[in-house]
């Protein structure tokens, strides 16, 4: 307790954020290494959370609440879950579905799987997709995203909110520290933890046009040697939230952890930064069972 104690100080003293310097996860035991370096990133906002969800390794102004932009996407897959009128149900693109910002891979008139809505929103990051999966649940908008907030509330996420299931609204806000906590919830499901792990996704609509959609998550693709294993993520943007990432990643032990970067300062930049986040999280912390 002691040494833990001594640990908690020094991290004070070096401004590394509230870093917890040991926990027992179950059968394993975190702690700090005494001669772990200080981490230098320049996100605003960062964290990183046990796959347990019991601890942070790393959190610097964790708690500081701003928009998060198409990690939205996130809360929004998990609602449609909850009310998926059936994986093979045919959904009609339309006006309605219509949005600005991004790529767009769907079209009016394009009759498609509500699965291939799915795997469109999360992967691409797709806004249009993201509209149309909502409404081919059969809620309305301001249904959908009371439930979002209701869901935020179940989870404990009292900074978090949405106005909107895209993420578009600046009023789509949330911290690192409950950005972590809702992303080890989304994950936690396999349909979110598949589309989210997809470098691409193919399908065909109803109407016959192939498709193919990329992931927005760039670390997905990284060929570079690194000692942890991407297991997915998600992506954000707007003028407002800056580059976000969440992300899953896993060590070559088995252990693993979400990394939060938020309104980082470049497209790439991001995800720079959450392979230094990781890098520095599993080379500065024991983990022995």
């Amino acid at each position: 307790m002691f040494s833990g104690f001594i640990n908690f100080i020094f991290l004070l003293m070096f401004g590394w954020g509230d870093i917890s310097a040991a926990s027992n996860l179950g059968n394993n035991l975190i702690s700090l290494k005494p001669d772990a370096t200080k981490l230098e990133i320049t996100s605003e906002k960062s964290a990183v959370l046990s796959a347990d969800g019991r601890t942070f390794l790393q959190a610097n102004r964790a708690d500081e609440i701003q928009p998060i932009a198409s990690i939205t996407k996130l809360m929004t897959a998990s609602i449609f879950l909850d009310n998926n009128p059936g994986w093979d149900t045919v959904y009609e693109i339309t006006a309605a579905d219509n949005v600005e910002g991004g790529k767009l891979n769907l079209f009016l008139g394009d009759r498609v799987k509500v699965r291939d809505l799915f795997f469109t929103s999360l992967v691409a990051s797709d806004n249009g997709a993201t509209l149309a999966l909502v409404h081919a649940t059969g809620l309305s908008e301001k249904d959908f995203v009371a439930k979002m907030n209701s869901e935020a509330l179940r989870l404990g996420l009292n900074n978090t909110s949405f106005a909107d299931p895209v993420g578009l609204s600046e009023k789509n806000v949330s911290t690192a520290r409950e950005v972590a906590k809702m992303a080890r919830a989304a994950f936690g499901r396999p349909e979110i933890r598949q589309a989210a792990s997809s470098r691409e996704y193919r399908f065909t609509t109803e109407n016959g046009t192939e498709k193919k959609v990329e992931s927005t998550d760039y670390l997905l693709f990284d060929s570079a040697d690194h000692p942890f294993e991407v297991l997915g993520g998600k992506t954000g943007f707007t003028d407002r939230a800056g580059y976000c990432f969440v992300g899953r990643f896993r060590n070559d032990d088995g252990q693993e952890v979400i990394s939060v970067v938020l309104n980082s300062q470049g497209k790439n930049e991001r995800f720079r930064e959450s392979k230094a986040l990781i890098n520095w999280v599993f080379s500065s912390y024991n983990w022995s069972r």
